[in-house]
């Protein structure tokens, strides 16, 4: 893939005409119910931050640690991967679940695994208990984080689908903010409850979930791909045009969906896992994916996401109360850039904000590495300071696009066929990751200190050439011209021109083999 975004020239080149302008999600009383619908599929993300907070709080916690035995090395990377390893294990099911039953039922799946998770984690009595809870909640996260987001992208409104899917990825610090300030909240209890409440308190994402996931929209993607077309076009009527089926937005989503799935049955007509590396499109797509994953646990932020303890104890701050404080300050911090983030993706564009957030990450990790330097040498206070401002600045770069983003763009790259099986390979790629995090971190850090940090310096600069070269631009394209950009001209304007001749609307494509822009091939429709 070469250097550069494609040429992009704004929504109206592709639906944006078709849209009423006086339907906003404010005024209109469907559109606030789908985004409501939606707010609960996004909630499956903080339960993940939730977790990670957690654990870097209960670490802060003398009751956490005295209960098991103060662990250290080895077992306490265990207690942190082992939610991953759980994870590992449902991977070869979960998107045959997302594909097979549908989204919500296997958002349903999860939600309640993991509500008995909690129960275990909760009531532990031993390690070994607490363990094999989190290892329960590791499995029952998989198969809602598979199946959420994709119906969070797949059902949302055309305008709010880039920013709805990014801030998925974002509430994975809402999540992190209740457990930070739920341990320090919770420090003061000097018995077991201490940890037992923050460990309680995470199921309520999965309760709400298993109350109400039924009364959620399905995808009209999975309906259409199970040959439900009446009921894919009347999901999409009723929140997209107030129960409109002949609406001109809902007739060209509705065959532009089907063009797009038949395509993908004629081109894959087996859609297998070795489908995800049998065409050059297909190799694309998951070279950028399986590096984005990585890049989003391998950029420095796991030292501070499961560590932060350690981090602090090497700058000298080692007052739990000040340590729980300072995490509870930079998930509210790492919130609010990442929701501001998702707010600009379709303004700004998603390459900007990768090369933009990988450049920020060198500067302000090099800085950390250095100032935790002179302390090391030094003792100086000043330095110690330095370290705790640039984590926070270093933060705020990462959330420009490693955590807004990549949810985003490994879906709207991925074709419906491919969808939910390139996604498990996302997730899966993001747990090795995290394994590896969790149980080198500790090691490296008691083996040669603030010297580790230089690792992450040299790897960052990787991450910044490989998004320059690799990553294109995507903002402004629905999800089936999103992904037929991968596959090159002759899918986007098969794909377009069969839309938009079931839709009975004029077809006018413009320059197909000079432009590899979709929206310069873009249907032209009228009523």
């Amino acid at each position: 893939m070469g250097v550069g975004a494609a040429a992009t020239t704004g929504v109206q080149a592709a639906y944006g005409h078709l849209l009423d302008p006086n339907r906003k999600w404010y005024n209109n009383r469907r559109l606030i119910a789908l985004n409501a619908w939606i707010v609960l599929l996004l909630i499956t993300s903080s339960t993940n931050g939730y977790d990670g907070s957690m654990m870097n709080g209960l670490q802060s916690l003398d009751q956490w640690k005295s209960y098991f035995k103060f662990p250290t090395g080895g077992k306490l990377g265990l207690l942190n991967a082992i939610q991953n390893i759980g994870a590992l294990a449902a991977y070869p099911f979960a998107p045959y679940l997302s594909d097979g039953l549908g989204r919500r039922p296997t958002i349903f799946i999860g939600a309640v695994i993991m509500c008995i998770a909690t129960a275990v984690q909760t009531a532990s009595q031993s390690v070994g208990m607490f363990i094999g809870a989190r290892f329960l909640i590791g499995f029952g996260l998989t198969f809602a984080a598979n199946a959420a987001p994709m119906l969070v992208t797949e059902v949302a409104y055309p305008t709010h689908r880039a920013p709805l899917t990014s801030t998925y990825n974002s509430l994975w610090y809402s999540g992190a903010i209740i457990a930070a300030w739920t341990t320090f909240g919770t420090f003061k209890i000097h018995n077991t409850w201490a940890w037992r409440v923050p460990s309680a308190l995470q199921a309520l994402p999965s309760v709400l979930q298993v109350a109400l996931i039924w009364f959620c929209p399905e995808s009209p993607r999975f309906l259409i791909s199970k040959g439900r077309e009446a009921a894919a076009l009347k999901t999409l009527a009723y929140y997209h045009a107030n129960g409109n089926d002949e609406d001109p937005l809902v007739r060209y989503e509705f065959e532009e969906i089907k063009a797009a799935i038949e395509f993908d049955r004629t081109v894959t007509a087996n859609v297998g896992w070795k489908s995800l590396f049998a065409t050059p499109g297909n190799r694309k797509r998951m070279r950028i994916i399986i590096a984005l994953a990585f890049f989003s646990q391998w950029s420095g932020n796991g030292l501070v996401s499961y560590y932060l303890n350690k981090v602090f104890d090497g700058i000298g701050i080692t007052d739990p109360t000040i340590q729980l404080l300072i995490n509870g300050i930079l998930q509210i911090w790492n919130l609010a850039w990442a929701l501001l983030a998702s707010a600009f993706v379709d303004k700004i564009g998603r390459r900007v904000l990768f090369m933009t957030s990988a450049a920020g990450m060198i500067i302000f990790f090099t800085l950390q590495t250095a100032c935790s330097a002179v302390f090391a040498n030094t003792g100086s206070e000043g330095a110690a300071h330095a370290v705790i401002a640039f984590i926070f600045l270093f933060y705020a770069a990462y959330d420009l696009a490693f955590t807004p983003l990549i949810v985003l763009y490994t879906l709207e790259i991925l074709p419906y066929q491919l969808r939910a099986k390139g996604f498990n390979v996302f997730n899966f790629a993001i747990s090795l990751s995290l394994i590896f995090n969790q149980y080198v971190n500790p090691v490296a850090l008691d083996a040669i200190k603030w010297k580790y940090y230089i690792v992450y310096c040299c790897w960052l600069c990787f991450e910044l050439v490989f998004v320059y070269f690799f990553v294109i631009e995507t903002k402004n394209r629905t999800l089936e011209e999103t992904a037929a950009l991968f596959d090159g001209d002759s899918a986007t304007a098969q794909i377009a021109a069969t839309a938009a001749q079931q839709a009975g609307v004029t077809h006018d494509v413009k320059d197909e083999k000079s432009s590899g822009s979709f929206h310069e091939q873009a249907p032209v429709l009228t009523k």
